[in-house]
C-alpha cells in the first residue's frame, strides 16, 4: 500500500493521530456506543476550559496587589463589581465578571521548579512518584465526563506548551494537540473526491480484515480502530468546530488578535460541540527580568481573551456548565531581584493566586489571604491536591475514586488527604 492510500492521511498524520489519542485502543471500544449513556452523561457532567500561564504570573502583579508592601511594583490595585475586592488595573474588563469569579489567594504548592511545578498542578501528583505517569485533569475529564459518542476528541489543548498527557489512562483520553488555533487541524479534508476516498477506505477495511483474520493482535487492532476513528472525524459535522475564520470579525477582535484570544475563542466553539476539557496555554510569565513591562502585555492578553469567553460562554447559555481555571507553575517573589537593568521576580510556589469562573461555583468571593507582604498563606492554605479535589467536585468527579492501572494497580485520582473548597461548592 502506498502513501496515497488514505488522501493525504500519511504515516506522519498516522502518528499525530496517535498521538490526539485516536490509536491503541480496542477495535470495539471508541464505535460500541449508546447514545442514551452519552445523553446522561452530558446531563450529569460539566465542562473546563484551563487558562494556562506558563512560566508563572506574580500574584502580586495580577490578583493579589500590595501597594504598601516591600516590593509592591508599578501596578496600581482597581475595584471590581464586587465590593471590597480589587485586582490590578490591567485587568478592567475582568473586573466586571467578578461576581461570577473566585480568587484562590491561598494557593501553596510547594515545587518551585517549572517542569515539576506544571505536572504536579496538571494531574495532582508529584512527577515520578510510585513509578507511574500520572494522567492530567484534562484526560481524567475525558474518562469521567467525556462523551464516547463524540467523534472528537474529548481533551483538546492548543498553542503548545508541554502537553500533559493521559499517563496510565492510555491512548484514548490523550489530548489532541494543535499548536494554533487560526490553523486548526490539519488533513481533516480528503484530498480527493469523496467517491474515491470512500472506495479508498473499503479498499483498507477490507485489506485490514484480512490481515487481522490471518494475523489477529493488539496492535493490528488498534491500526485499524485508528483510522476508523480517524475517517469518523474527517466526516462528522463536529470537525468545523476546528475552524475559526467563521465567525463574526468583530468577536474576533474582542478576544483578541494574538494566539491566546484565538485559542479562548476556539475552546468555546470546542465546549460548545461538546469536548469536556480545553486547555490554552499562554507562555511568557518566567519573568526573572523586565517583569512589569512582561507582565503588562501578558494581562492585556488574558483580560481581553479570558473576559470575552466569559462573556461569549454567559451569553450562550454555557457558563453555568462550563468551569473556566486561570493558573500557572506556581506565584513570584513578593520582593523584586536585582537581575540587570530591569529586574524582575523569581519563582515563588509558597503563595500564589489561581482563579475559578462560572461552572455554577459560589462566585465574587476570595479564597485564602497572605500577609502583608504577599509573602506567607495566612488563612485557607490551598495544596494542590485541594485544588484538585475541588475542580474535580465543581465538575461533577468522585475524586476519590481509584483508578486500575493496566498493571491492576488501584490509584486515586486524588490522594488522600484533599480538602475541597466548600466555600465555592455551589
Amino acid at each position: 500500500m502506498n502513501n496515497e492510500m488514505m488522501g493525504g492521511l500519511y504515516r506522519r498524520d498516522f502518528m499525530k493521530l496517535g498521538a490526539m489519542g485516536v490509536g491503541g485502543i480496542s477495535a470495539s471500544g471508541w464505535m460500541n456506543v449508546l447514545a442514551g449513556h452519552a445523553a446522561e452523561t452530558q446531563a450529569k457532567h460539566k465542562s473546563c476550559i484551563l487558562l494556562y500561564m506558563s512560566g508563572g504570573p506574580s500574584h502580586k502583579d495580577t490578583f493579589d496587589l500590595k501597594p504598601d508592601s516591600d516590593g509592591a511594583g508599578e501596578f496600581k490595585p482597581i475595584s471590581t463589581n464586587v465590593s471590597g475586592i480589587q485586582i490590578s488595573e490591567h485587568f478592567p474588563k475582568f473586573a466586571k465578571w467578578m461576581h461570577k469569579s473566585a480568587l484562590l489567594r491561598g494557593m501553596s504548592t510547594g515545587e518551585g521548579a517549572h517542569a515539576r511545578a506544571s505536572y504536579f498542578l496538571h494531574t495532582g501528583y508529584k512527577e515520578g512518584q510510585g513509578g507511574l505517569t500520572y494522567p492530567s485533569l484534562g484526560a481524567i475529564a475525558s474518562m469521567e465526563t467525556g462523551n464516547p459518542a463524540l467523534p472528537i476528541p474529548n481533551f483538546v489543548t492548543i498553542n503548545g506548551g508541554r502537553s500533559y498527557g493521559s499517563g496510565y489512562l492510555g491512548s484514548k483520553h490523550q489530548p489532541l494537540n494543535i499548536a494554533d488555533a487560526s490553523k486548526g487541524v490539519a488533513n481533516l479534508g480528503a484530498l480527493v473526491g469523496d467517491n474515491q476516498f470512500n472506495s479508498r477506505v473499503s479498499l483498507l477495511n477490507e485489506m485490514e480484515k484480512a490481515f487481522l483474520k490471518d494475523y489477529s493482535s493488539e496492535a493490528g487492532a488498534a491500526h485499524q480502530t485508528t483510522y476508523q476513528r480517524a475517517v469518523t472525524m474527517m466526516k462528522s459535522a463536529q470537525a468545523k468546530a476546528f475552524d475559526i475564520s467563521g465567525e463574526p470579525a468583530n468577536l474576533r477582535s474582542e478576544y483578541g488578535s494574538g494566539k491566546f484570544g484565538e485559542g479562548c475563542l476556539l475552546a468555546r466553539r470546542l465546549i460548545e460541540t461538546g469536548v469536556r476539557f480545553v486547555e490554552v496555554n499562554l507562555g511568557g510569565w518566567d519573568t526573572h527580568e523586565n517583569n512589569f513591562e512582561r507582565v503588562k502585555s501578558l494581562s492585556a492578553q488574558v483580560d481581553a481573551g479570558m473576559s470575552t469567553l466569559i462573556s461569549d460562554l454567559n451569553q450562550r447559555g454555557l457558563l453555568d456548565s462550563t468551569l473556566i481555571v486561570w493558573m500557572g507553575d506556581f506565584g513570584r517573589t513578593p520582593k523584586i531581584n536585582q537581575r540587570g537593568t530591569k529586574p524582575g521576580r523569581d519563582h515563588y510556589p509558597k503563595a500564589w493566586t489561581s482563579v475559578m469562573v462560572g461552572g455554577g461555583i459560589k462566585g465574587g468571593q476570595v479564597i485564602g489571604k497572605t500577609d502583608k507582604q504577599g509573602a506567607i498563606v495566612e488563612e485557607r492554605p490551598i495544596s494542590t491536591i485541594d485544588f484538585m479535589s475541588t475542580a474535580c467536585s465543581v465538575l461533577g468527579i468522585d475524586y476519590t475514586k481509584q483508578v486500575q492501572t493496566p498493571i491492576g494497580r488501584p490509584i486515586r485520582i486524588v490522594e488522600k488527604g484533599a480538602n475541597p473548597i466548600k466555600e465555592l461548592l455551589a
